[in-house]
């Protein structure tokens, strides 16, 4: 895509997210689940195949510019964010290991919008190389025990990408990732509360009591599962969440300022003010600093730089925390009336603090970077 159609493109996008963007956010937040034909306008613009190749039915968008128009669609509400984010994320997961005959059952359908899927890791007692979920082989069937939690559109999905490990293995070894049937028998799916913010994203509590799951439903080989978790998804996931935060920090920022010069105080405008002024100043620092780390963190994971996964981690850790400042220096802006439920303010505020959990919380960032730190000294 040239330079002049990714600008029209942008504009696109942020028409949308103005107008049709901030109707279905007034349409979730009324009534706490996504509007049924949301999805498919989202699939008829083509913003759920953003990324994909062209030979695949996407629009071949670059990483960083893709990054350009999420910032746009997190200045939105948070599940219409999350989205877009899951679909033009979770079909490269998939096709990192896939066959041709997988590329076609899984991948296709799924850059076209015909399959959703769900990013399925999280569980109760574990994550990541501490997976407790397994499988046994029986011939060319898995038999799947364990379960899942958290999981994001895992309720209403058509497929969980999931990530298993093979009776009686330990860390990376033996780990799977598997395309599982939602309808799969054996599996009980069990819808969680509502969150305190995102509100609409249907979230699975997942049962698996000895579910069987076709062999050739697996991407790559045994023991390669945590690499289509970690590589395929999570570090370039965890950039786009950073430009999330800076794309919902922005929009804070612009309700703050806009506030800010309408709203009088003993003859003046709040904008007149210093302390005023300030924090404004320190909320565009913020969200610029934290910009520019994510997109040096998407051209090095574009670039195949073994520093990806560290700065990944670095991105999203100080995104997430510049978003937590942004957000609360706007709502004092705002004073008492940002935080009634129907001003937008208290949105963002509640939306913003599942971003510090979204693709592992902080303190999973911290390990992740100090790890590649202690390792490089080692070398």
């Amino acid at each position: 895509m040239n330079e002049g159609e990714f600008a029209d493109l942008k504009k696109q996008v942020a028409a949308f997210v103005e107008e049709s963007g901030e109707a279905y956010a007034e349409q979730i937040e009324r009534s706490g689940e996504l509007p049924p034909q949301l999805w498919g306008e989202l699939r008829e613009r083509g913003y759920l195949s953003l990324t994909a190749p062209a030979h695949y039915g996407g629009r071949g968008i670059g990483f960083s510019q893709y990054l350009d128009l999420l910032e746009l669609f997190s200045m939105s509400h948070g599940a219409l964010r999350m989205m877009v984010h899951v679909a033009n994320g979770i079909w490269r997961a998939i096709d990192q290991f896939a066959t041709e005959e997988q590329r076609d059952r899984f991948v296709r359908p799924v850059v076209a919008g015909d399959l959703r899927t769900a990013f399925t890791l999280t569980e109760p007692t574990g994550t990541g190389a501490d997976l407790r979920s397994s499988v046994i082989r029986n011939g060319d069937t898995y038999l799947l025990t364990g379960e899942k939690q958290m999981i994001s559109f895992g309720v209403d999905c058509d497929y969980w990408l999931l990530f298993a490990r093979l009776s009686g293995t330990r860390g990376r070894e033996g780990t799977v990732a598997l395309m599982v049937d939602r309808h799969t028998p054996g599996v009980e799916v069990r819808r969680m509360a509502p969150t305190m913010g995102v509100h609409g994203v249907d979230t699975a509590h997942l049962v698996f009591d000895r579910a069987r799951v076709p062999v050739a439903n697996r991407l790559g080989e045994e023991g390669r599962g945590l690499e289509v978790a970690l590589g395929g998804f999570l570090t370039p996931s965890r950039i786009a969440v950073a430009i999330s935060c800076v794309g919902l920090a922005r929009r804070a920022h612009e309700l703050a300022v806009g506030h800010a010069l309408r709203r009088e105080t003993f003859g003046k405008p709040l904008a007149a003010r210093q302390a005023i002024q300030f924090m404004i100043a320190e909320n565009a620092t913020d969200i610029e600093a934290a910009r520019q780390l994510a997109l040096h963190a998407a051209r090095r994971w574009e670039a195949d730089s073994p520093e990806a996964p560290s700065l990944s981690s670095m991105a999203k850790l100080n995104a997430v925390d510049a978003l937590t400042r942004v957000t609360d220096k706007a709502l004092q802006i705002h004073g008492g009336i940002g935080y009634w439920e129907s001003h937008p303010m208290a949105r963002i505020y509640r939306d913003a603090r599942c971003q510090r959990f979204e693709e592992g919380t902080n303190e999973t960032q911290k390990a992740v970077i100090s790890r590649t730190i202690m390792e490089s000294r080692q070398l």
